[in-house]
């Protein structure tokens, strides 16, 4: 049998990463936590997580976003699924989004975070390690 999904969630909020945690352990995956994006570049480096949720605001603006941007960049790393996690919801905050680059990210989640989402877009991206297994003939 194969290992649980390693899911890493990188937010500066200790009550969201718990939550985030609760929910994502109740299904059987793994999750590691960072609370700045240094943190969450060398534990990607040391242990390759299978899906990263990120925030975008934490210690600056886009701050997410920034660290998305160095993954892509790293050849390591650039093949981690990216959901993108932000309360943004006003204008003047949407307004701070760079809308003339391509956002490297595989899916966008708000918050709040409704359970089921994130659990239909984290299992969207986890890489199936069953479906060669259940298609032999």
């Amino acid at each position: 049998m194969s290992s649980a999904a390693k899911i890493l969630v990188v937010d500066d909020d200790p009550d969201f990463v718990e939550y985030t945690r609760i929910v994502l352990e109740s299904q059987g995956y793994q999750v590691q936590t960072a609370a700045t994006t240094d943190l969450a570049l060398e534990m990607m480096r040391k242990d390759k997580p299978d899906v990263a949720l990120l925030d975008v605001m934490m210690s600056y603006v886009l701050d997410g976003l920034n660290l998305t941007r160095q993954m892509r960049d790293d050849p390591e790393l650039k093949d981690i699924p990216v959901i993108m996690i932000s309360a943004i919801v006003s204008r003047e905050e949407a307004g701070v989004f760079p809308t003339d680059e391509y956002l490297a990210v595989d899916a966008f989640i708000t918050k709040p975070v409704d359970p089921s989402d994130l659990l239909e877009q984290v299992a969207k991206l986890v890489p199936s390690r069953s479906k060669s297994e259940t298609k032999e003939v």
